[in-house]
């Protein structure tokens, strides 16, 4: 078996035993990125000379007091829209091509401080917009479980990576589904912290407000491993919470005795694939024959959540994307006439279909005379979903259901037709816009494709849902499965 496809304690007793060096696990990586990469297409560039030079210094201090932490020489991968010194940082855009930081994200320099090893940089939907990874503008990623097949997106690349055993974990950003939709698609655990949880400053923003880094691995005891070591306080995020953070370590007893699960009836309706339906309702019976109490419960405005979410993000989008003009950041065109023409050809040559399609709904949706038709509209309901969740958590501990609607579809199937793309994010859109936390956990198969399980938890509660995923995940064999490349 391969170093990565171990459990991060098993390896971690392996370095520190030195019966494996750091050398030898990221080898290990880029072998297997030797061997997998054309059929996956997961990253976007590698960091192949550092990453070695690193783990030689490791090595030296292996088995001393101070190689003691967990994530110690493990390697892992980082979604392209999260800035890294000395390695270019494009977020899959024409735009960013040439786009070398001088400065790290809070995440890194903590994965920096923990000693993980950084491979390279992965794949994504141009800008985080997408469900698919289509939209990259450099090349598509491929299911590793089937290539005729999406890994989803926006970090598909990152699912991607860690399915095809070329990281141990990765990080992915997570705008209103993100990281729980290509781990679903992937048969991978995908989490999606608490907003303000983890540190945003150095994430390359699409929608400010929704926008949230997490962690997929190939088991929950892994992201609970990578949560604590990005989660906390960051005071160069004004939106970062100044919280403890717990021992996610120690919620996985893997006892949910007495845990009441509320199960929303609209996530499980009209537009569910049976399969993944059928899959579910399983996956219940499993929580409650550990003793975890099931019940029916309404979140009567989640119909309203893909309509309100595009105009925010979009809204935010259009925002923040006006840096993006050929003159402060990314790649300027080629002999304007004036100004104004600098910013028009730069800007149409720079982005793709996808992000002007979002820019522009956004800009419509903030224009004069439209503001409280559109977006003011959104906000407030944006409000009554966050209040359902409020209600239906003072009786129940966490929320269950699909990650996604359907397994991964074909390749090509979507990609002309955005409401039929968008609405993939259905069931993860309404916790981005309440700021929760949720979990996906794979959960079967579909015609050999993976089908995710997502828990849903209060704000700040990543203990709960981490606790019910692990128990979860020590009664089924799922999360074991690797597909074949």
């Amino acid at each position: 078996m391969s170093l990565l496809n171990l459990r991060l304690q098993d390896v971690h007793n392996k370095l520190h035993a030195k019966e494996i060096s750091v050398t030898d696990v990221v080898d290990e990586s880029y072998r297997r990125i030797a061997q997998v990469e054309d059929k996956v297409k997961a990253f976007l560039a590698l960091d192949e000379e550092r990453a070695r030079a690193t783990a030689k210094t490791l090595d030296a201090r292996l088995g001393t007091d101070d190689s003691k932490g967990l994530l110690f020489g493990l390697p892992i991968g980082v979604k392209d829209n999260i800035v890294t010194e000395g390695l270019t940082t494009t977020c899959a855009s024409q735009f960013l091509k040439n786009y070398n930081p001088i400065y790290d994200a809070t995440v890194v320099k903590k994965l920096q401080q923990a000693e993980a090893v950084t491979i390279g940089k992965l794949n994504m939907d141009e800008f985080a917009m997408g469900g698919s990874n289509e939209n990259s503008s450099f090349h598509p990623t491929y299911n590793p479980w089937n290539p005729d097949y999406v890994p989803g997106g926006s970090s598909g690349g990152s699912a991607a990576a860690v399915a095809a055993g070329e990281v141990f974990f990765s990080l992915g950003s997570d705008t209103g589904g993100s990281i729980r939709q290509p781990a679903s698609y992937c048969g991978v655990v995908g989490m999606k912290p608490t907003y303000g949880l983890v540190s945003r400053f150095g994430l390359v923003a699409f929608a400010s407000s929704l926008d949230q880094i997490g962690p997929l691995t190939k088991n929950v005891e892994d992201s609970a491993y990578l949560l604590q070591a990005i989660a906390g306080h960051d005071p160069m995020d004004s939106t970062s919470l100044d919280v403890d953070v717990p021992d996610y370590l120690s919620a996985l007893t893997g006892d949910v005795q007495g845990l009441r699960i509320a199960v929303p009836k609209e996530y499980l309706g009209q537009g569910i694939d049976p399969k993944v339906k059928d899959a579910v309702l399983t996956a219940l019976k499993t929580l409650e024959g550990l003793g975890a109490i099931v019940e029916e419960v309404s979140l009567p405005h989640s119909e309203y959540a893909v309509a309100a979410y595009y105009l925010l993000a979009s809204s935010e989008a259009s925002s923040n994307l006006a840096r993006f003009d050929g003159v402060r950041y990314g790649v300027r065109a080629d002999n304007p006439k004036n100004l104004l023409d600098v910013y028009l050809k730069s800007r149409s040559e720079g982005f793709g279909d996808e992000v002007k399609r979002r820019i522009m709904l956004g800009t419509y949706a903030l224009s004069s005379g439209y503001y409280d038709a559109y977006y003011l509209k959104a906000q407030k309901v944006r409000t009554l979903i966050k209040r359902d969740f409020e209600q239906v958590f003072e009786k129940y501990d966490v929320v269950i259901g699909p990650t996604a609607p359907t397994p991964a579809f074909r390749i090509g199937s979507q990609h002309g037709d955005p409401l039929t793309m968008y609405l993939n994010d259905i069931l993860t859109i309404p916790v981005n816009l309440a700021g929760l936390p949720a979990i996906s956990v794979p959960c079967g198969f579909a015609d050999g494709l993976p089908i995710g399980l997502q828990v849903i938890g209060k704000a700040l509660d990543e203990s709960t849902i981490l606790r019910v995923a692990h128990a979860y995940e020590q009664h089924t064999d799922f999360h074991k499965q690797r597909p074949q490349l």
